[in-house]
């Protein structure tokens, strides 16, 4: 698994919109400032994860971006999944997003990725968005 820049820009969005949760909506320009990140990418992320039911957001000067659920109950193993696929290292022991590969006809080293597959979904499912705030 490797995360792309899809990935880490949404987790720093989260991240800072859970943290300003309580002074309402938090506007793009804001994250963008904070993180360095390109407005027009982010955007296209927002939208992601508003489809994925993670944010909400509010149009006019009050208006931003906010989260649509509780941040704990936000899991980094769910965003990553949403922005970038499978936490697999091969898509043949995916749970979520399998398909056959060449390394099916060897056990030993499926039982490898397979534990690997376990042990990182396992981290990035317990890592909560509240955790991280």
């Amino acid at each position: 698994m490797k995360l792309t820049t899809k990935s880490e820009y949404s987790i720093l969005a989260l991240i800072y919109i859970a943290r300003r949760r309580k002074a309402g909506y938090t506007k793009i320009e804001e994250i963008c400032s904070h993180y360095n990140i390109p407005k027009k990418y982010l955007e296209l992320l927002l939208g992601i994860l508003k489809q994925g039911g993670y944010i909400k957001t509010r149009r006019g000067t009050a208006g931003g971006y906010a989260l649509a659920k509780p941040a704990s109950k936000i899991s980094l193993a769910e965003i990553i999944r949403l922005m970038d696929g499978a936490l697999a290292p091969t898509e043949s022991v995916s749970q979520y997003f399998f398909s056959h590969t060449p390394l099916e006809t060897e056990k030993k080293i499926m039982k490898v990725f397979k534990g690997i597959r376990d042990y990182i979904a396992g981290r990035l499912e317990a890592i909560k968005l509240s955790d991280l705030t």
